[in-house]
């Protein structure tokens, strides 16, 4: 059908702006086993574009480009955004990341929705929640367990 816009699927990606892309996706690599797929590096030698695949989720990022309000963390000096990466064994996932050189902001533990989960910041500022699942808990039962403070 002429003038017809093509069928696009719906999609929700994230896209990270690192201190330094090139090293991040590295980290990314022995903390969390991503794979790079794409990688666009400019004259100037920053990455302008690359995207990692961390299980079947892709990741993007970028290094910093303050001349178009793109920055990191660290120059923000936090992060609003966190990382929820489900993973077979969040202990396990946890540890690696730490040894990759993460920091363990709160230790895997047994949260009362049925997760093990716990909270690391990677050394580009942002903070990422590892999480498995241990228990199927209905919503009812996740309502009433945070009422008690479970």
């Amino acid at each position: 059908m002429a003038g017809a816009m093509p069928t696009t699927k719906v999609a929700l990606s994230p896209y990270l702006c690192v201190g330094n892309a090139a090293e991040a996706i590295g980290f990314y690599e022995r903390a969390f086993g991503a794979r790079q797929t794409m990688r666009i590096d400019m004259p100037d030698g920053r990455v302008g574009h690359a995207e990692i695949a961390i299980g079947e989720v892709t990741v993007m990022l970028s290094d910093e480009f303050p001349e178009m309000g793109v920055v990191s963390p660290r120059t923000l000096g936090g992060t609003s955004v966190s990382l929820y990466l489900e993973v077979p064994d969040a202990d396990a996932m946890t540890a690696q990341a730490e040894e990759a050189g993460a920091t363990v902001l709160r230790p895997v533990e047994l949260q009362f929705y049925g997760h093990r989960r716990g909270d690391l910041r990677d050394p580009y500022g942002r903070r990422w929640f590892l999480s498995t699942e241990v228990e199927q808990v209905r919503n009812e039962e996740i309502e009433r367990r945070a009422r008690e403070g479970r």
